[in-house]
């Protein structure tokens, strides 16, 4: 399914841009888009248009959330839902709900976007409104991928790749290919990532979507960095990857393509220059109160740190503190990640939390499970609804 190409030519849009704002491009600078939204938004008010009220409300919301203007952002998809609910608009309270729960998984509360994401998906349904029901059930996969259960996200993703390809959907087709493309590399199957994250590239690139582009990018340079020990082809992809970034003010990407840079250089035994990039990327992540982007920098200066000489109880006392950070955010593969961290640097094996750990309650203690909202999400999320 993966290796098949749709023949019908597609351009990424932006259907989070609506109303007065539709003509506006995926490749926006997002200060351009949240300057031309407050004023469709006062102009919307003046009319006393909710509908339109509550579009560009939207869009102030996911120009908000991908420049890190948090607490904006959350005012925002709060009054685009307000404004939806008052016009009787379900296509527009799911658009709005997609939005929260996107920010949700974005500050690392996953229960939150589970359930956010879940509303969506059933409002965009009622609405008939396909797209917004298509974006909200590729949240709830993306949700799941990020914590890790990929054995129940797979098939989702796989669908949902099917279905953009069959509507001809280039960017819910670039995001798919991604996502895909992130588990197996993550799973250590990097033939298979780099060929998906090669078409996920090339087909953003004819689609004219510099943000997907720049995302695929980012994923091949991991990719020929741990399977190929090519630094510099990666750092080359990196810097391609970072002007787009830019171009857009992709603030989230930004930070995420300095921590892959971090990653290069610390595998490429360039110690000192990774050492900036990690807290390079942790002040970014810190400044958009992303948590879990802030505790992966965290994870990679304190390897850094430890090897430009730190001593080995403060490395084991910082990575013992992140496991515990990063398990209090959700990902399941967290302890797995750390002590793996800890056994390379020769500090493990971690101490455990006062109470807990494997020999007082049994195997199941270390791997945490989904929220139940999120195993529920999952579980009835149903593309065949796109068709």
């Amino acid at each position: 399914m993966t290796g098949q190409t749709s023949t019908r030519p597609a351009r990424a849009s932006a259907p989070e841009y609506q109303g007065a704002l539709g003509s506006l491009s995926v490749n926006a600078s997002l200060p351009e888009v949240l300057d031309e939204a407050l004023r469709a938004v006062r102009a919307a008010e003046r009319t006393g248009d909710l509908h339109e009220v509550a579009r560009c409300r939207l869009a102030v919301a996911e120009a908000c959330r991908r420049l890190g203007r948090i607490d904006e952002a959350d005012r925002a998809w709060k009054a685009s839902y307000r404004a939806a609910r008052s016009a009787g608009r379900e296509g527009a309270m799911a658009w709005a709900l997609w939005s929260g729960g996107t920010l949700a998984r974005q500050r690392g509360a996953f229960r939150l976007a589970y359930r956010l994401l879940k509303l969506a998906a059933e409002a965009g349904e009622r609405g008939g409104d396909v797209v917004a029901r298509g974006y909200s059930l590729a949240g709830l996969a993306e949700t799941g991928r990020i914590q890790g259960d990929y054995e129940t996200v797979a098939r989702l993703h796989e669908q949902l790749l099917a279905e953009a390809r069959r509507r001809g959907e280039a960017r819910h087709t670039v995001w798919a290919l991604e996502g895909i493309a992130q588990m197996h590399r993550n799973a250590g199957r990097f033939d298979e990532a780099l060929a998906l994250f090669e078409e996920a590239a090339e087909t953003a690139s004819r689609a004219e979507d510099r943000r997907g582009w720049a995302w695929a990018l980012r994923g091949i340079a991991d990719v020929v960095s741990v399977r190929d020990g090519d630094a510099e082809r990666a750092l080359a992809l990196l810097s391609r990857a970072e002007e787009a970034c830019r171009e857009i003010r992709l603030h989230g990407a930004l930070a995420y393509n300095h921590k892959m840079r971090g990653n290069v250089l610390y595998r490429a035994g360039r110690y000192g220059q990774a050492r900036e990039q990690y807290a390079r990327a942790l002040g970014e992540f810190r400044a958009m109160d992303e948590p879990r982007g802030t505790a992966l920098a965290r994870l990679g200066l304190v390897k850094s740190e430890a090897r430009l000489g730190r001593d080995a109880a403060g490395t084991a006392a910082d990575l013992a503190a992140l496991r515990t950070s990063l398990e209090r955010i959700g990902l399941l593969h967290a302890r797995e990640l750390v002590d793996g961290a800890a056994a390379e640097l020769g500090v493990g094996p971690l101490p455990e939390p006062a109470g807990k750990g494997p020999a007082a309650d049994g195997p199941a203690a270390v791997r945490p499970a989904l929220p139940d909202v999120g195993a529920e999400a999952l579980r009835t999320a149903d593309p065949e609804g796109l068709r």
